[in-house]
């Protein structure tokens, strides 16, 4: 009976510290959303008077009634496709080839100390580099191909360690069982590892795009405009072959830097103008993690273990 008594006492203090902690947790989450839901309101209530076709279609401008977002969105738009197009093969290559292919020695170790030591170097190294490698080494200028390889660097380790924890919730079972009906080490990973980790890895893809959207120091260290009154030669060519890269290396200028050149300025019009461009920005971030979300559920949903 004694010791039936300390087993039930164990168990009864073990809820007491699983409720705290969940009190906890909730707590810590609702002070999360608050601030978010706070700094969305501030933004709304501010940029809301500002948000029209022509905020979208206009350029900067002297005049705050008169200044726009086009070359803004137009550059963060641009720049992270080269980001994504650079981050997203490189990264899930390294990450599949790291946790499937690589021997597990010292040096696949000082390649994963290092690469979990870059996801926090600060952006500023970053772009720092990039100023030296893509500027005056391979002399790409200051260009919107530099500002998206700059920040590819940024999240390509994000990206690795998502994958990497991605493939690694896959049980061994699955690459047992395959490997069990004579399926290749390749046909294993394509058939089975990709699919099954494809919502996590789509999850981290978009968290790190989701940062690098909202980077300001490497895009200002790589020479970033805060003033430009036209838009890069469209990506598409009337002539054959129809695809025109002359805008990889046109100037450019991205909305947080749009929206430190508005802050800065004493005109209260500005301001209003920042608020604006920052609740777009946040509006495309939660947009992103949204569809993260989605993409995971659906991949979940279709994946039978």
């Amino acid at each position: 009976m004694k010791n039936m008594e300390d087993i039930k006492s164990k168990i009864a203090k073990r809820k007491i510290f699983n409720n705290i902690f969940a009190i906890i947790g909730l707590l810590s989450t609702m002070v999360g959303l608050a601030l978010l839901v706070t700094l969305f309101i501030d933004l709304a209530i501010d940029g809301t008077p500002r948000l029209s076709y022509k905020f979208f279609t206009s350029f900067p401008s002297r005049f705050p009634d008169e200044a726009g977002i086009l070359s803004a969105w137009v550059g963060t738009c641009l720049v992270m496709l080269v980001t994504a197009s650079a981050a997203i093969p490189i990264g899930i290559g390294a990450g599949i080839y790291l946790e499937e292919y690589a021997r597990k020695n010292w040096f696949t170790s000082i390649i994963e100390i290092n690469i979990n030591n870059l996801a926090g170097v600060p952006s500023i190294i970053y772009g720092l580099l990039a100023l030296g490698l893509f500027v005056y080494f391979f002399n790409f200028g200051e260009s919107i191909l530099t500002a998206g390889l700059a920040l590819a660097l940024l999240i390509l380790p994000m990206i690795i360690m998502a994958v990497r924890e991605a493939i690694r919730a896959i049980p061994n079972s699955i690459r047992e069982a395959s490997y069990a009906l004579g399926s290749t080490k390749w046909q294993t990973v394509r058939n089975h590892i990709i699919p099954y980790s494809t919502g996590g890895i789509l999850t981290g893809i978009i968290i790190g795009l989701s940062r690098a959207i909202g980077e300001t120091a490497p895009i200002i260290t790589v020479g970033a405009l805060t003033f430009i009154a036209f838009l890069p030669p469209s990506p598409v060519s009337g002539e054959f072959p129809f695809i025109n890269f002359k805008w990889l290396l046109a100037p450019f200028t991205v909305m947080p830097i749009q929206m430190f050149s508005w802050v800065s300025r004493p005109q209260q019009g500005f301001h209003l103008n920042a608020a604006a461009a920052g609740m777009i920005l946040l509006v495309m971030t939660l947009a992103m993690n949204a569809i993260a979300i989605y993409l995971r559920y659906k991949f979940r949903k279709k994946v039978k273990w």
